[in-house]
């Protein structure tokens, strides 16, 4: 059988199978899925006992244990942790002979890495998935992220606006376990309700983070002294460079809504904010925000590794060009 964390609650619901592998590079999603087998185990009365699986070795333990029922417990759970997803020839030996066994009394919580896929045809697996479960976790497509964490932080009583979500998404993409952590504090610091960016930001940073959105007003404004400085400053604190881009993207975000959108006039989520806003509709016209957008995914990969440079110089190219500079001035390299 496979199932997805989505529906492995529904399954553990109707009856606790023989033996469960989860599976998958997403630490949080694993340790969420393994916590429900291990709960509806526990329900069961089943003894919980670990193994940590990182020398040949270590497999003569487990089918020592695996040999000895508790004398306290009529069930056992028996969490067997695959420090690879590749288990070697004794673990595929180990793990055939453990689920072929068929005891009554004994479940497997198997916990892997993503499995290669020459584990994926190892016999053991495919014994695993007729007795019992193959839970696969996914990495989360970014398009994903913002539903998921609008939906994680309903669970606490929270509701993110749209720039909120963005903020987290680009503080955490990648790292659920970051995200889950980041609402947890909003929870703790008794955020209840509606939250927009810049309250969100106030309990999840430092103060001085401020800057941000200060660095955002300047660049609307085309203040491009204003803007380096700020973007300087904001370097020299340590801020994380994905934050000043968020702020960089958002105000390319907002001057392209107020150019291709005037009927709309200038509405800011800030009333301090309209004034910025009408002299970015003033400006964009003279913009090429083909190239805005190339500098701005440019950062992007660099800040992510994927791209080789500088993220910090590039953004102030970024700002040089949003605030008017100009392409023939700042052309875009390679």
């Amino acid at each position: 059988m496979k199932l997805t964390p989505d529906n492995l609650g529904q399954q553990l619901a109707k009856r606790l199978l023989p033996a469960y592998l989860v599976s998958g590079d997403e630490p949080l999603l694993v340790q969420e899925a393994a916590d429900q087998v291990r709960a509806a185990a526990r329900s069961a009365g089943a003894e919980r006992e670990v193994h940590f699986i990182e020398r040949v070795a270590d497999w003569d333990a487990v089918r020592a244990a695996d040999a000895n029922l508790s004398l306290f417990a009529q069930r056992r759970l028996t969490e067997i942790r695959l420090a690879s997803g590749k288990p070697g020839v004794a673990g595929n030996a180990a793990l055939s002979a453990l689920l072929e066994a068929n005891a009554p009394d004994t479940h497997y919580l198997i916990l892997a890495p993503r499995l290669e896929r020459e584990a994926r045809n190892a016999p053991w697996l495919r014994t695993l998935e007729a007795r019992g479960a193959l839970v696969q976790v996914w990495p989360l497509e970014l398009a994903r992220l913002p539903a998921w964490l609008r939906a994680r932080a309903r669970a606490l009583g929270i509701e993110p606006d749209a720039d909120a979500l963005a903020l987290l998404a680009a503080r955490t993409e990648g790292n659920l376990l970051a995200a889950q952590q980041e609402l947890d504090k909003l929870a703790l610091a008794g955020v209840r309700g509606a939250i927009g960016a810049e309250a969100l930001l106030a309990v999840i940073t430092d103060s001085a983070r401020f800057d941000v959105f200060q660095l955002g007003e300047a660049l609307l404004e085309g203040a491009t002294a204003r803007a380096l400085r700020m973007l300087a400053g904001l370097r020299a604190e340590g801020t994380e460079p994905v934050l000043a881009l968020w702020a960089c993207s958002k105000a390319l975000r907002d001057t392209w809504n107020a150019h291709a959108h005037p009927e709309e006039g200038t509405r800011a989520p800030w009333q301090r904010q309209a004034a910025a806003l009408e002299k970015a509709r003033r400006r964009a016209p003279r913009l090429q925000f083909r190239a805005l957008l190339t500098r701005a995914a440019r950062t992007d990969r660099m800040i992510k590794g994927r791209l080789a440079g500088d993220p910090w110089d590039e953004m102030a190219l970024l700002a040089l060009q949003l605030c008017g500079g100009g392409p023939g001035r700042f052309a875009l390299a390679g």
